[in-house]
């Protein structure tokens, strides 16, 4: 699966998406390959208005693309999609505590993909890898849990997942209404119960 091309629950790129405001300020590690005037506040243990050629910092991924695009800065991977994180990922996914690492774990990681850098293929599968592992246990948790607190449930997964079990569950509380007949029941419109009535008139009125 070519990451670049699908996307999760939440995870495209909109303008008014809460979810994509958030995951884009998640910070990534950058170097600055010029100095750059009046921009030293960015650095805490800067005392100089500007910011030196080779500062390294961590920025949002919102303002690093912009920078990057002027060729201003290089941009390294956060670390929980290095090949140390990764090999934890690939040893056993389903325990990991996707939350702790990023509540954006799957969004943020799409965007990277978007720069070209050699660990994007390894970022992609192991992404692809994690999401299938987690996926069954978590629409299993959905759909059985239905009488405990999904705070608690949810507590390890990341915000895109969080989304799916609340699908899951919503689609099992529907599912027991309609069994219940606790849902909506079909009802006869107005405008045939109104022309019933008129043929209803009419035979009465016949002679």
């Amino acid at each position: 699966m070519n990451f670049s091309k699908r996307s999760f629950v939440f995870a495209e790129e909109e303008y008014f998406s809460i979810d994509d405001i958030l995951a884009t300020n998640e910070r990534i590690p950058c170097k600055f390959e010029v100095g750059v005037h009046k921009l030293g506040f960015l650095d805490p243990s800067n005392g100089n208005s500007d910011l030196a050629r080779g500062t390294k910092l961590e920025i949002p991924l919102w303002m690093a693309q912009a920078l990057r695009s002027r060729r201003i800065i290089s941009m390294d991977i956060p670390r929980v999609y290095r090949e140390a994180y990764r090999e934890i990922l690939n040893a056993d996914a389903s325990v990991v505590d996707l939350h702790k690492m990023g509540p954006y774990f799957y969004h943020f990681g799409l965007y990277l993909l978007r720069f070209a850098h050699q660990d994007s293929e390894d970022i992609s599968r192991i992404l692809y890898h994690t999401f299938r592992h987690r996926f069954r246990k978590l629409m299993d948790t959905s759909q059985n849990s239905i009488e405990e607190d999904a705070t608690a449930l949810t507590a390890n997964l990341d915000r895109t997942e969080i989304a799916l079990f609340n699908l899951g569950h919503k689609s099992l509380l529907d599912l027991k209404n309609w069994q219940h007949r606790r849902s909506q029941k079909i009802l006869t419109t107005d405008l045939v119960m109104n022309l019933k009535k008129r043929k209803r008139t009419l035979m009465d009125d016949s002679p």
